[in-house]
C-alpha cells in the first residue's frame, strides 16, 4: 500500500492513479478527511496524556505537602482525563482501522518513466527479437488446439468432463514437453543466480492481501471451502493464483539484513484462477485456462537498485525464449494498462503464428503474453511488513519487491506447437529441451484410445 504520508502529500497523483487504473469505490476525499480526523485525535490524545502526567506528578507533591483536599481534586481530575483519553484513543483506533481499509484499496502510483496512455493500444513496443531469421513454416500453420488433438497430446474434452471448462489433459509427449520446459527454465534461472523455492499451494488471506490480490481480486480466486461471496478472515485458505503470493510472503513481518540483498527466488507451481478471458479465439485451447503451470521469479532488493533490477529481470525472463529460438517482443505498459500493484511493468509476448488477430504482427499470427515483469517499489512491502536494515545500528526500512513469470507454461507450449510444427503434422522439439526428453527430436503423436477413436480414420 501507499504510505499515509505519501497519500497526504500527493493527493492529485493518487487521485490520477485511481482513475488511470480504473479502481472504483475509493473516495479519496473521505480518506483524507479520516486521516485528518485521526491526526487531530492523536494530537488531542498526546495533549491529554501530557496533562494527566502533570496531574499525576502534582498528586504526589500535594500529598507530601499534606494538602489532602487539593490532592483529592487532582485525583478526580486524573480520572476525568483518563476517561477522556480512553474515549479519544478508542475513536482514534476506529478511524485508523477505517483508514487502513481504505489504503488497501488504493492502487500504486505509476513511476514517472511509465508512458502515458488510456489502454493497451497505448503500450509502447520496446523491442522485438527473432523475427529476422524466422524458420520456414507450413502454409497454413495449424492452430495448436487442432494440432494438439490431432497428435493426441492435448485433450480438452476429457479435461472439461473431469473438471469443467478451462481445464485440460496433457498426454504423452504433450506432458513430457511441459515437464521438460519446467526443468529447463529452473536450470536456466539457477544459472542466473536464483535460489529454488517450492511453495505451499494453499495460501491464507493475509498472504493474498500482502501481495495485493485482496481485497480487490477476491472474485478471481479459488477458495478452499466456502464461497467467495461470503466474508473471509485470516484463517481461510485459497489456491494460489501465482507463486508470487507465497514466495513474497515468505519473509512477511521480518527484517532482512543488507547483506541478504538482493535476494532472488525462483519457484515452480501450478496456479489457479477463475478468470479465463473473453469467449472466442482467446479462450480456445491452451491460452486462457483455470489451472496452469508457471515458473516465477521473485526479487527482494534495496530501493535504490529496484529499477536497474527490473531491466535485468526482463532480460532473465526473455532468455528462456531466446534459448528456445521463439520470436518475441517486449512491451512497456502504459499508465492505463498497468495492474493495481505495479509502479512499472513490462510484458513479454511470444509469437504464435497460427491464428491471425487484429492486433497481431504484420507477418500474421498473434502475440501471447508469457511474462509480466513488474516493480512494485515498496507497495507490497508495506502491505506485508517486508523490511531490511541497511546497517545493524540503523532503523529498518521497507525494501522493494519485483517479480516476473519465467515463464507461464501454457502459452510457451502453444508457441512451440505452432512455430516448430512441420508440414507432415509433426513438431520439432527445440534443441535445448531434447536432453530433458531423452534426446527426442520430433513429436509424432499417439494413437487415440477408446471406442470413440474406432473408425475415426488413420492420422495423416
Amino acid at each position: 500500500m501507499l504510505s499515509r504520508q505519501f497519500v497526504r502529500d500527493n493527493p492529485e497523483a493518487v487521485r490520477e492513479a485511481i482513475e488511470l487504473k480504473g479502481v472504483e469505490g475509493v473516495d479519496l476525499d473521505e480518506v483524507l478527511e479520516i486521516d485528518a480526523q485521526w491526526r487531530e485525535l492523536k494530537a488531542e490524545g498526546d495533549r491529554l496524556r501530557h496533562e494527566r502526567n502533570e496531574v499525576s506528578d502534582r498528586i504526589g507533591e500535594l500529598k507530601q505537602a499534606g494538602e489532602d483536599e487539593q490532592a483529592a481534586e487532582a485525583i478526580e481530575r486524573s480520572r476525568e482525563l483518563k476517561a477522556e483519553l480512553d474515549a479519544v484513543e478508542e475513536r482514534a483506533d476506529e478511524l485508523e482501522s477505517e483508514l487502513e481499509e481504505w489504503l488497501l484499496r488504493i492502487p500504486n502510483v505509476p513511476d514517472e518513466s511509465v508512458p502515458a496512455g488510456d489502454d493497451e493500444s497505448d503500450n509502447v513496443e520496446d523491442r522485438r527479437w527473432g523475427f529476422d531469421d524466422r524458420r520456414e513454416l507450413p502454409d497454413p500453420v495449424v492452430p495448436h488446439y487442432d494440432l494438439g488433438e490431432d497428435l493426441d497430446i492435448l485433450d480438452f474434452e476429457r479435461g472439461a468432463k473431469v473438471a469443467g471448462g478451462g481445464f485440460q489433459f496433457l498426454k504423452g509427449d504433450g506432458a513430457r514437453l511441459e515437464y521438460a520446459l519446467i526443468q529447463f527454465m529452473l536450470d536456466l534461472h539457477r544459472e542466473q543466480g536464483y535460489t529454488d523455492v517450492f511453495p505451499p499451494l494453499p495460501v491464507n488471506s493475509r498472504s493474498m492481501q500482502g501481495t495485493g490480490q485482496f481485497p480487490k481480486f477476491v472474485e478471481d480466486a479459488y477458495r478452499v471451502g466456502g464461497h467467495n461471496d461470503e466474508p473471509y478472515d485470516d484463517d481461510d485458505l485459497w489456491l494460489l493464483p501465482t507463486a508470487e503470493v507465497p514466495v513474497t510472503n515468505m519473509y512477511r513481518d521480518e527484517i532482512l539484513l543488507d547483506d541478504d540483498l538482493p535476494l532472488k527466488h525462483v519457484a515452480f507451481s501450478p496456479n489457479f484462477r477463475r478468470e479465463a478471458g473473453e469467449h472466442g479465439t482467446e479462450t480456445r485451447g491452451y491460452v486462457r485456462v483455470h489451472q496452469f503451470n508457471k515458473v516465477e521469479l521473485v526479487n527482494f532488493v534495496r530501493p535504490e537498485e529496484s529499477y536497474e533490477r527490473l531491466e535485468e529481470l526482463v532480460e532473465e525472463a526473455a532468455a528462456v525464449l531466446e534459448r528456445l529460438g521463439l520470436p518475441y517482443r517486449v512491451l512497456h505498459m502504459c499508465t492505463g494498462d498497468m495492474g493495481f500493484t505495479q509502479a512499472k511493468k513490462y510484458d513479454i509476448e511470444v509469437w504464435a503464428p497460427a491464428d491471425d488477430m487484429p492486433d497481431g504482427p504484420d507477418v500474421g499470427g498473434r502475440w501471447l503474453e508469457v511474462s509480466s515483469a513488474s516493480n512494485f517499489e515498496d507497495f507490497q512491502a508495506r502491505r506485508a511488513g517486508l523490511r531490511y536494515r541497511p546497517e545493524r545500528h540503523e532503523s529498518a526500512e521497507y525494501l522493494h519487491t519485483l517479480n516476473a513469470s519465467g515463464l507461464a507454461l501454457p502459452r510457451v507450449v502453444v508457441a512451440i506447437l505452432e512455430y516448430y510444427q512441420n508440414p507432415d503434422g509433426t513438431v520439432t522439439v527445440p534443441e535445448p529441451l531434447r536432453p530433458y526428453m531423452d534426446g527426442q527430436e520430433v513429436i509424432e503423436g499417439h494413437e487415440p484410445v477408446g471406442e470413440a477413436a474406432v473408425g475415426a480414420g488413420d492420422r495423416e
